[in-house]
């Protein structure tokens, strides 16, 4: 597989499946591709939440803004450079806050069928 190189504005952002709130998603290298992993971009408005309970294993990078991902066990937040790694099957709820988040993310297995 050929080495990648991926900016923010390569991503063909859409609305996270499941959910009508301001919350984006935009996969760039996926099971098109041949690779084991889907890595992408993600965007949240101001004061969105999203609760979901994990179909892969999801590692969010946080490049802009903060975020907050709780779990029946413990809550976590996040700024830029800090990662925030969440485990097939958890519940949980993620919440932006008062700013826009974006975000890098890399999932295993792909979260997103090629007819979704």
């Amino acid at each position: 597989m050929p080495i990648h190189k991926f900016a923010i504005t390569d991503a063909s952002m859409e609305r996270s499946p499941g959910q009508d709130g301001d919350i984006f998603t935009g996969n760039l290298l996926d099971q098109r591709h041949g690779g084991p992993v889907t890595i992408g971009f993600g965007r949240y408005g101001p004061n969105q939440i999203l609760e979901e309970i994990m179909a892969v294993h999801d590692t969010m990078v946080i490049l802009e803004g903060k975020i907050t991902v709780s779990d029946e066990r413990e809550s976590v937040t996040a700024g830029p450079g800090e990662i925030i790694a969440m485990q097939k099957g958890d519940k949980v709820t993620i919440r932006s806050h008062e700013n826009d988040v974006v975000t890098a993310y890399v999932t295993y297995p792909h979260w997103q069928q090629p007819d979704d």
